[in-house]
């Protein structure tokens, strides 16, 4: 048996489960639709959520189905946060209305991104990036994206870089006093 497969999904008071063809899953975040694979089924009992399947041919996405009902489960009842930090003199973000990030990362133009629906985005003294929504898959791609358009620099230390990261700084060249000794 799959280790994670087999674990129970506890369901969070206020989150709804509905079962056809795939697992529709409503909360006070939002709602999200998990596709279920030929072999997988998906029972509730009382407040737990139980991912099985028919037999072991189907153990490939067994752990992954139940991962992904587990994230829809979690993130319609508490929502994920991805945060990101920008390094750089003149670097900085700031929103334009409800769903544009307007970024200045040191190029000649100014880049503009736009949020997908489900996702907020909130900035603190310019630099740094809180991103909140109820689809992880989402989130993370747009947090990757962001991350994307600036990476950082390991000779700099310059660009954007998700909170905590550790970036290990590299000597650059040592060209100084090279030349007629």
């Amino acid at each position: 048996m799959s280790r994670i497969g087999k674990k129970p999904i506890p369901l969070p008071a206020g989150v709804k489960i509905k079962l056809d063809g795939g697992l529709h899953v409503e909360g006070p975040k939002g709602k999200l639709t998990v596709p279920v694979p030929q072999g997988i089924t998906i029972e509730q009992n009382g407040n737990v959520v139980d991912v099985k399947r028919e037999n072991d041919s189907y153990r490939a996405v067994h752990g992954l189905t139940r991962a992904l009902a587990f994230n829809a489960i979690t993130g319609v009842s508490a929502g994920f946060t991805r945060e990101l930090d920008i390094v750089g003199v003149g670097f900085r973000a700031e929103t334009k209305g409800k769903d544009i990030i307007h970024f200045t990362l040191g190029y000649s133009h100014p880049i503009e991104v736009l949020l997908p629906a489900g996702v907020e985005a909130k900035i603190d003294k310019n630099t740094h990036i809180i991103l909140t929504g109820h689809d992880k898959q989402v989130l993370g791609q747009l947090a990757a994206n962001i991350r994307g358009l600036r990476k950082p620099d390991p000779y700099k230390n310059k660009g954007v870089r998700y909170t905590g990261e550790v970036l290990r700084k590299k000597a650059g060249k040592s060209g100084a006093g090279g030349k007629g000794k």
